[in-house]
C-alpha cells in the first residue's frame, strides 16, 4: 500500500475520531452521560463496536469508553522509509474510523438528524438498517436469490451511467446500498432524476448522503455473524473471518476519493470486502502481510460491475426469459400505480385465475403459448381492463400431482421479476398489471406465457419436461375454465389436508441456512413447515427431485421413540451427521427439551412464560415490549445461530395453527400472549383448530400488547378470563 493511501486513511480516521469526540462531549453536556440510546429495532447496541470489542454501548457514557477503543487504533502518519507497516496501520485506522462513524451517526440519531432528508429532493434516506429487515431478507441471502450486496459510494459521471450500473446490479440480483457524494452529486440524486424507484422493494437502498453513512451497510454485514453465525461479541478474528468467507459484499466508488472515503474503505477492506473505483487510483493486491482482498480500478463503467463481482468471487447465473424488459428478483417489489398502468387483469375488477395442471407428455407441445379470445390482439392494444385465465400445463416423467401447488406458487415470482409487470394474489384472486413503460418496450400478452414456460422449465428442470401455456381472455370462457380450476383447487386442498406426520415415512431437511449458521438443521414435516415460512414439506419433496444434492434432503423417520414429543431414530441419526455432531437429538413437538435449532430467519419466536404456565409468541416486525421483558430484536439475539435453546424456539407463522404445535406441551392451549397483528393474521385457521380442541374462544383469551406488556398484568388477565393454561400441569 502506498504512503499516499496509508496517509489519507490515517488522516481521515484522525479527523473522524476528533469529530466524534467533539460531538460526544457536546451531547454529554446537554443530556448527561447516562442518557440511553439504541439504534432502532436492533438487539446489538452499536453493532460494529459490540461485535469487535464485546462492549455493549447503551449510554453516552458508554460511547466515551468506545471512543477510547478507536483512539487506541489510531496511528501517526507512516514512515515513508518503511513498507510493511503501511497496510496494518491503515487497516487499524479503518477500524477506528468505523467505530467513530458509528458514534457520530448514533449522536445524529439522538439529535433527530437521522434518517436524513435531502433538502433538494425531499427524499428521506433509509438510515440504520433494522434487525427485522435483516431477518426478513435472510432466506434470500442463503437460497441464492440474493447472492451478495454492493455499496456504491459517490456519483457517476452522468445520470445514465448511474442508471446503467444500478440496473446491471439489479439484473444480477445484487442488493445495492447507496451513500456519499462526489462534486455535490450522488447516485441517489441521479436515480431520482431518472425516475428510478428506490427502496427495499427494488433492492436499491439509499442509506444517507455522506460517506459516513456507508457504516450502516457495514453494520448490516457484521450483524450477519452475530445473528446467523452465532459468533461471540468481542471475538473479532472470528467475526472478520466470517465476513470474508460468508458475507459477499463489495464496494464501487464513483468519483474522486478523499480522506474520508479512503479511511472508510480501509475499514471495509479490514472486513474482507474489496473496492473498485472508476478513477486512476493505485491498485492494492494482497501481500505477504495481508490476506485481505484488494482495491482495484475500472475506468470503463460498462465493465465495472462485472469486475467487482469477479473480485469478490461471486458466481451468478441469471435465467432471463426472452422478453423485451429487464428481469430479476430485484424488480419483484416494484409497484405499478394506477396512473402508470397500461392494462390490468383480475383484482376483483375482471374475472381472473391461474392454474397449474399436470397432463401427460403427449397432450401438450413444449413451450407453446396459446391465446384464446376473439380479437384478443385488438383488445390488448386498447389497454384498460381484461379478463384473464392462465392455465399452465406441465408434463414430466418425474412430475407428481402434489407438485402442482409448488409450481403454482412460483407464478407470483415469475411474473413479478419482470420490470414493469406486477402480480399479487394466487389461484382465482390474482391481480396482474402491465405498466405503460413495459408496453412501450414491446411487452405483449404473449410474453406472460413466455415467462411462465421459460421459468417453469428453469426452476423445475428435473421434474418438468414440457410446458404449455394457454391464456384465455374472453369473459365467458374465462368463467367456464375458472370453475374447472376451482374444482381442482378443492380436490388438491382435500388431498394435501389429509397429509399428517404419521402418514408419511419421510421428512425433509432444509440446510440452506447452513451457509450462515453451520450447525442449524431445519426438519420439515407435513405438519411443520420451515421456521422461515418459505418451505413446507411439499417444497422439500419437490426440491429434492429437482436437485438431489441440494439443500433439501430426505430424512427417513425410522423408529418412533416418543409419540408425545415427536422423537424418531432416523431424525436423530440424520441430525448428528448434518450438524457435524453439534445436535444429537430432536423433539419435534416440544419447546422444553431438545427443541429444533434456529438460524435467524424465523418468522416468530416462541418463549416460555413460567409464571403464566404457558408461552408467548412474538413475530418478526413486532417492535414493542413483551411480557418477558425483551423485544423481538433482543430475544432473537439469544435464539439464533444454530443452537438448541430449551424454552425458546423459532417457528414459521403457519405452524401456530398446526395440530402438532407444542403437542407434547399441551398444544395451542399453552399460548397466553401474542401481538394483536399476529392474532389477526392467523385468526381463521387458528379459530378452526381451537374449536376442534374444545376451546373455541381461545384467541379472545390470549392477551396482546393492548392488554399488557408485563408478566404480572398478564397473569391477572389470564385469571380474569379463565385461560386454560392456568389449569394445566406445570410446563416446567
Amino acid at each position: 500500500m502506498s504512503k499516499l493511501i496509508a496517509t489519507a486513511a490515517i488522516r481521515g480516521a484522525n479527523t473522524l475520531v476528533a469529530q466524534a469526540e467533539e460531538m460526544l462531549e457536546k451531547a454529554i453536556a446537554e443530556k448527561g452521560k447516562d442518557f440511553a440510546f439504541e439504534f432502532p429495532d436492533t438487539a446489538f447496541n452499536l453493532p460494529m463496536i459490540y461485535a469487535m470489542t464485546g462492549f455493549a454501548v447503551k449510554t453516552l457514557g458508554d460511547m466515551k469508553v468506545a471512543l477510547g477503543f478507536a483512539r487506541e487504533l489510531q496511528h501517526p502518519e507512516p514512515d515513508e522509509t518503511l513498507w510493511k507497516p503501511y497496510l496494518g496501520e491503515a487497516l487499524d485506522s479503518g477500524m477506528a474510523t468505523l467505530f467513530a462513524e458509528e458514534i457520530i451517526l448514533a449522536i445524529r440519531y439522538i439529535n433527530g438528524l437521522e434518517p436524513c432528508k435531502d433538502p433538494e429532493t425531499g427524499y428521506v434516506y433509509n438510515g440504520f438498517i433494522t434487525d427485522t429487515i435483516q431477518r426478513n431478507l435472510g432466506i434470500q441471502l442463503v437460497d441464492g436469490t440474493m447472492p451478495g450486496f454492493a455499496a456504491i459510494i459517490g456519483a457517476a459521471p452522468t445520470d445514465d451511467i448511474a442508471v446503467s450500473i444500478v440496473r446491471e446490479l439489479q439484473e444480477k440480483n445484487i442488493l445495492t446500498f447507496l451513500s456519499g457524494q462526489s462534486n455535490g452529486d450522488s447516485v441517489t440524486k441521479q436515480l431520482l432524476r431518472k425516475g428510478v424507484e428506490l427502496g427495499w422493494d427494488s433492492r436499491i437502498v439509499p442509506l444517507g448522503p455522506d460517506t459516513e453513512h456507508t457504516l450502516y451497510a457495514l453494520d448490516w454485514a457484521i450483524r450477519a455473524s452475530l445473528i446467523f453465525g452465532a459468533k461471540k461479541p468481542g471475538d473479532f478474528r472470528e467475526h472478520l473471518k466470517y465476513q470474508k468467507d460468508r458475507v459477499f459484499a463489495f464496494a464501487i466508488v464513483l468519483g474522486e476519493l478523499d480522506d474520508i472515503k479512503w479511511t472508510t474503505g480501509a475499514g471495509a477492506i479490514n472486513m474482507g470486502f474489496p473496492a473498485i473505483a472508476d478513477t486512476n487510483v493505485p491498485v492494492i493486491h494482497p501481500t505477504g502481510v495481508c490476506t485481505y482482498e484488494e482495491v482495484d480500478r475500472e475506468l470503463d463503467h460498462s465493465k465495472i460491475v462485472q469486475k467487482a463481482i469477479e473480485m469478490r468471487g461471486l458466481k451468478i447465473i441469471v435465467e432471463k426469459p426472452p422478453i423485451p424488459v429487464s428481469y430479476g428478483p430485484a424488480f419483484e417489489g416494484e409497484r405499478i400505480r394506477k396512473e402508470d398502468t397500461f392494462i390490468e387483469f383480475g383484482g376483483q375488477r375482471t374475472p381472473s385465475f391461474e392454474w397449474v395442471k399436470m397432463v401427460e407428455l403427449d397432450e401438450i407441445e413444449d413451450n407453446k403459448v396459446i391465446i384464446k379470445g376473439e380479437n384478443w390482439q385488438e383488445q390488448y392494444e386498447k389497454g384498460g381492463k381484461l379478463p384473464l385465465g392462465m392455465v399452465i400445463e406441465v408434463a414430466g416423467r418425474k412430475m407428481q400431482k402434489d407438485f402442482e401447488s409448488v409450481i403454482e406458487r412460483k407464478i407470483h415470482h415469475n411474473i413479478n421479476e419482470a420490470q414493469g409487470v406486477w402480480h399479487m394474489g394466487q389461484r382465482d384472486i390474482n391481480w396482474i398489471r402491465i405498466s405503460n413503460n413495459a408496453k412501450k418496450e414491446g411487452f405483449t400478452l404473449e410474453h406472460l406465457g413466455i415467462i411462465q414456460a421459460t421459468l417453469t422449465h428453469s426452476r423445475f428442470r428435473s421434474i418438468v419436461d414440457k410446458v404449455q401455456v394457454t391464456l384465455y381472455i374472453g369473459e365467458e370462457e374465462v368463467k367456464k375454465v375458472q370453475e374447472e380450476a376451482r374444482a381442482a383447487y378443492r380436490e388438491r386442498d382435500h388431498r394435501l389436508g389429509s397429509l399428517t406426520d404419521e402418514a408419511v415415512d419421510t421428512f425433509y431437511s432444509c440446510l440452506l441456512c447452513q451457509s450462515f449458521a453451520p450447525s442449524h438443521v431445519c426438519v420439515i414435516t407435513p405438519e411443520r413447515l420451515g421456521l422461515c415460512g418459505a418451505y413446507n414439506w411439499l417444497d422439500g419433496k419437490a426440491a429434492f427431485e429437482i436437485d438431489p444434492t441440494g439443500g433439501n434432503q430426505p430424512i427417513t423417520k425410522g423408529e418412533l421413540l416418543d409419540a408425545k414429543y415427536g422423537r424418531y431414530t432416523g431424525v436423530d441419526e440424520y441430525l448428528k451427521k448434518a450438524s457435524g455432531g453439534a445436535v444429537e437429538t430432536l423433539n419435534l413437538y416440544t419447546i422444553m427439551e431438545n427443541p429444533m435449532t434456529s438460524c435467524g430467519c424465523f418468522e416468530c419466536i416462541v418463549a416460555i412464560i413460567p409464571e403464566a404456565n404457558g408461552v408467548m409468541i412474538v413475530n418478526r416486525g413486532a417492535t414493542g415490549m413483551t411480557p418477558i421483558g425483551m423485544k423481538f430484536s433482543t430475544l432473537a439475539g439469544t435464539v439464533g445461530g444454530g443452537a438448541q435453546t430449551p424454552g425458546f424456539m423459532g417457528i414459521g407463522v403457519n405452524f401456530i395453527s398446526s395440530k402438532k404445535f407444542l403437542f407434547g406441551d399441551g398444544g395451542i392451549k399453552r399460548i397466553v400472549w401474542m401481538p394483536k397483528g399476529l392474532k389477526e393474521r392467523i385468526k381463521d385457521d387458528f379459530t378452526k383448530l381451537a374449536a376442534a380442541e374444545g376451546v373455541p374462544d381461545l384467541l379472545d383469551k390470549i392477551a396482546d400488547e393492548t392488554i399488557c406488556e408485563d408478566s404480572e398484568k398478564l397473569v391477572e388477565y389470564l385469571t380474569q378470563v379463565g385461560h386454560p393454561a392456568l389449569e394445566m400441569e406445570s410446563i416446567i
